[in-house]
């Protein structure tokens, strides 16, 4: 069994930032396209940036020019560097990990809170 866990949440002020990190442990095969979502209180989960196998990224709108994300293909670990981070930020943070080519499924960590305060 595959599991995601996350780790680099916490409570900041606006401007400042944080890195998440997702480390995959388990039964690990190759994952192809892995990705960090966030869920606000109240809202849908949506994605923030994802990134496959071979380092193609894509990031919402409403985060590029401050996030970065990056993977680690021999640790199975993927990581988002988020800057200048905004209160509109704060939500629980969700890795994701799709496998399978073509896409079969995929796996979900737990999510870490991510507060920005004003």
């Amino acid at each position: 069994q595959v599991q995601l866990v996350e780790s680099g949440g916490g409570l900041v002020q606006a401007g400042g930032s944080l890195r998440l990190s997702c480390a995959a442990s388990g039964n690990i095969f190759s994952f192809t396209t892995m990705g960090w979502y966030r869920q606000a209180p109240g809202k849908q989960r949506d994605s923030v940036a994802t990134i496959t196998s071979g380092g193609i990224t894509n990031y919402a709108n409403s985060v590029k020019g401050r996030f970065t994300i990056s993977r680690d293909n021999s640790k199975n670990t993927v990581y988002l560097q988020m800057n200048s981070l905004k209160p509109e930020d704060t939500a629980v943070y969700y890795c994701n990990a799709q496998y399978g080519r073509p896409y079969l499924g995929d796996y979900w960590g737990q999510g870490t809170q991510v507060a920005v305060s004003s």
